[in-house]
């Protein structure tokens, strides 16, 4: 009777989708200040290399699952980051200007000062780390001028003294959108907050799957053109195994008719 022995779960092979899992979870250890980047190219490569879960498991055995320290998004699907907080920001111009824009953590209060100056604050592609942010403005002889995704909602609680302040509130449909209030006045000055027309959270989340796609893609051919250099390498060691045993065997056949 033939009796087959279970293969241990760290002797069996991995595959694509198991060291894609892995180099995820490193992936976020990374941006989450786990890992310097050093640290995550070293496990990174042993990840490409490993051939069992047994190799992969020790990779992460230091760090959270995937996700496990993320707050998870609600049924709107916003880009909401993670739930440490951040820091309130000054953006202060004097006969000058001031602009905070891209991609960046938006903090629960903002404080916007113009004096003879400009301050633009573009929210469009930010991650919002809490579902309110508190934007306290102050214009005078100045300008500040306020643009928000489309898909959240936009308040305000300010007046213009022989200037304007005008912000086009906004309601959103889904009550799980972050909500921006903009307080303050304008001193013969201006303000301004309004949503930008074709910008959705929803837009920063695709482009950010779109990235890690692109991030999987990339590994993963990295992982190919290694596995292909290898095997390379070990043809042309072959290779020169066997001229070597010719020209040895070459050799001895003429000493051996000599």
């Amino acid at each position: 009777m033939n009796l087959t022995k279970p293969v241990a779960e760290a002797d069996l092979r991995a595959s694509d989708a198991d060291r894609d899992r892995v180099a995820e979870i490193l992936r976020e250890a990374l941006a989450e200040g786990r890992l310097d980047p050093e640290e995550h190219a070293e496990r990174i490569d042993t990840v490409y290399r490993a051939k069992t879960m047994g190799e992969l498991e020790p990779v992460v055995r230091d760090l959270p699952a995937a996700g496990g320290s993320r707050p998870q998004p609600g049924p709107g699907a916003y880009a909401y980051g993670p739930g440490s907080p951040v820091p309130d920001q000054n953006l202060v111009a004097i006969f000058s200007a001031s602009v905070r824009k891209g991609r960046w953590q938006a903090p629960s209060r903002i404080n916007a000062v113009a004096i003879f100056g400009s301050v633009e604050i573009d929210l469009t592609e930010a991650v919002f780390p809490q579902q309110q942010i508190q934007i306290n403005v102050t214009a005078i002889f100045g300008s500040v001028e306020i643009r928000v995704p489309e898909n959240i909602t936009l308040r305000s609680s300010g007046s213009g003294v022989l200037g304007a302040f005008e912000v086009e509130t906004n309601d959103a449909e889904d009550a799980n959108a972050p909500l921006v209030m903009v307080n303050g006045y304008a001193v013969l000055g201006s303000v301004e907050a309004k949503p930008k027309r074709g910008a959705w959270i929803r837009d920063l989340r695709s482009r950010l799957r779109e990235g890690r796609r692109e991030l999987r893609q990339q590994l993963r051919e990295d992982h190919r053109e290694r596995h292909q250099h290898m095997r390379q390498e070990q043809w042309e060691w072959h290779e020169r195994l066997r001229e070597d045993h010719r020209e040895r065997r070459d050799r001895f056949r003429k000493g051996a008719d000599g």
